[in-house]
């Protein structure tokens, strides 16, 4: 590994290199002259791909692998790009296992980023606030009748409402009146 500074992204204390300094890297760097980074797409459907990158040397040996897999529903930005995504992962993670920026950790800032989302994403909804349910129409009615119990009071209400409500209920309404 080179004495190269990388600029890194501080995500929850932790300094994480990007892929884009990654590559960065490996393309300017005379010891990677002729190398190459390839992607192949290992599986891919609608909802889901897994990608593999492999970095050769300019003797076609293969030097480095790394794989990603992104899920088109684990991020906002997934929904249009999660292919974009998995291959930048898979070619950071190649990276890395080839020694590229992991002065502090093999995942680069846009994995951990991404991860972080899908936590949220997918964080138990066991602390969430239940709101309460908003009373019925027919629960309103039965509560301004109870206060005013009039056949004037209900005549009003069938006139606004009249055909939202089930016979039965009509009939319900209507032994509320005095």
């Amino acid at each position: 590994m080179s004495e190269h500074k990388f600029k890194t992204t501080n995500i929850k204390g932790k300094e994480y290199v990007e892929v884009n300094e990654r590559i960065k890297y490996f393309r300017t760097a005379p010891q990677y002259k002729g190398w190459s980074l390839n992607t192949e797409l290992v599986d891919f459907n609608s909802e889901a791909c897994i990608m593999k990158a492999e970095i050769r040397d300019d003797q076609w040996v293969l030097r480095a692998t790394g794989y990603a897999q992104e899920d088109k529903s684990s991020s906002y930005i997934n929904k249009t790009s999660y292919v974009e995504n998995c291959e930048t992962s898979a070619w950071g993670r190649a990276l890395a296992n080839l020694g590229i920026g992991i002065d502090t950790s093999i995942a680069s800032s846009n994995e951990v980023s991404m991860a972080v989302a899908k936590q949220k994403n997918t964080a138990p909804k066991t602390q969430a606030k239940k709101t309460p349910k908003a009373p019925s129409l027919y629960e309103k009615a039965v509560e301004k009748l109870t206060e005013k119990p009039t056949q004037e009071y209900y005549d009003q209400i069938m006139s606004k409402a009249g055909d939202k409500f089930t016979a039965a209920e009509k009939k319900k309404l209507k032994a509320l009146v005095k």
